[in-house]
């Protein structure tokens, strides 16, 4: 039986994300709301489902739902995000949010306890590893092709330079230096993390160009961050947002290396490419190395540019969890992995405001374990 879904919030997101539930047979969209009237209404006679004008509303007319998709934004991306999901919670409801899961840490640490407290499934919108190009690149790290991590480079923002720049008036972004950093590190950290384990360490050195400083936008728009992992690996994450333009791999690159051999995916949804390490007789040889001249390459080209691709799979993916019952400790892209984006995000910050120093993350609940699903 399809689970039935409420969501709020009908802005751009919120359609996106009411597209994927009309056509996944996992779901059924019963209803949807926004305090804004006429975009509720707008929402609801696009998907053909009843509109509210309050998530109190909308739950009292469905007790039925099981699943409330919230999808509002606010301050920095986030700042509407707690209310709908702690009330949602509160009714009983398992509840997927969009990143960041808040702009605010101690609001993110209350939802993921509440979740817990209710014993409910709190998922988020980390969307950017569920693509045929991360599911390749998994198999390779399971399949031990990649062995012990050795780091991880990763590039992810937008394209532009001083030529495209405009000041933003926005209400979400201007005035607030730390939009950046909180509204977008989410999807690289969950990346990072996904592939690479927790992150024990981060040093931040933090900026913005001079063209941003002569139109008066304080906005932190470069973000150079080193990370070391707690199983000893390093990484490095670059993001700015449009002040230049990306190189090799596209606004969205992220190359892991390991003992036994390295891939990269590039631009997210597009390509995977796998590169063995030298065998015996091999190193050192630089005629051999040159362009991956010891052979064995892999390429996985999808063929597939359009990045809206992942928002119907990261879906289905919650859907699929919450009907098969998973362990809460094994939902994929959880509210507890989103707090750990933002825990990262933190420690940037701090990093930054301290003039580069290392900063050890906010330690994460731990985990528990579900003792109805323990083995021996």
């Amino acid at each position: 039986m399809a689970l039935k879904v409420g969501i709020v919030g009908m802005r751009g997101i919120g359609n996106t994300h009411a597209a994927a539930h009309v056509q996944d047979p996992l779901s059924e969209l019963v209803a949807v709301c926004d305090l804004v009237k006429e975009r509720a209404e707008a929402g609801g006679a696009k998907h053909g489902v009843p509109a509210y004008g309050s998530l109190k509303e909308m739950l009292a007319a469905h007790p039925e739902i099981d699943i409330v998709d919230v999808c509002t934004g606010g301050f920095e991306n986030g700042s509407w995000h707690f209310e709908p999901v702690m009330e949602a919670l509160e009714a009983g409801k398992h509840v997927l949010v969009e990143k960041p899961i808040s702009n605010n840490i101690e609001e993110a640490r209350q939802m993921v306890a509440k979740a817990a407290e209710k014993d409910l499934y709190l998922g988020c919108n980390l969307n950017h590893y569920f693509t045929e190009p991360a599911e390749r690149a998994r198999q390779y790290m399971d399949e031990g092709q990649v062995g012990e991590l050795v780091y991880c480079l990763h590039k992810m923002g937008f394209n532009g330079g001083e030529a495209t720049y405009a000041p933003s008036n926005a209400s979400r972004s201007k005035g607030f230096p730390y939009f950046h950093l909180k509204a977008f590190l989410a999807h690289p950290f969950s990346v990072m993390r996904y592939f690479c384990g927790d992150i024990t360490h981060v040093q931040a050195f933090v900026d913005r160009p001079g063209f941003r400083r002569a139109a008066g936008d304080g906005m932190l728009s470069i973000a150079s961050i080193h990370v070391r992992f707690a199983n000893g690996g390093v990484g490095y994450l670059l993001s700015q947002r449009g002040d230049a333009t990306y190189g090799l791999g596209g606004w969205w690159s992220f190359e892991v290396a390991g003992t036994r051999g390295t891939f990269c995916i590039e631009n997210c949804v597009e390509k995977c490419t796998f590169w063995p390490a030298p065998k015996p007789g091999q190193a050192g040889n630089a005629a051999a190395m040159s362009g991956g001249g010891a052979g064995g390459i892999e390429v996985l080209d999808t063929g597939i540019k359009d990045f809206g691709a992942t928002f119907p799979r990261r879906i289905h993916a919650f859907l699929e969890d919450v009907t098969n019952g998973v362990p809460r400790d094994m939902l994929r892209a959880s509210g507890r992995d989103a707090l750990a984006t933002l825990e990262y995000t933190w420690a940037v910050i701090e990093s930054y405001e301290q003039g580069g120093i290392l900063v050890r993350p906010n330690p994460l609940p731990p985990i528990h374990g579900d003792a109805r699903v323990l083995l021996d």
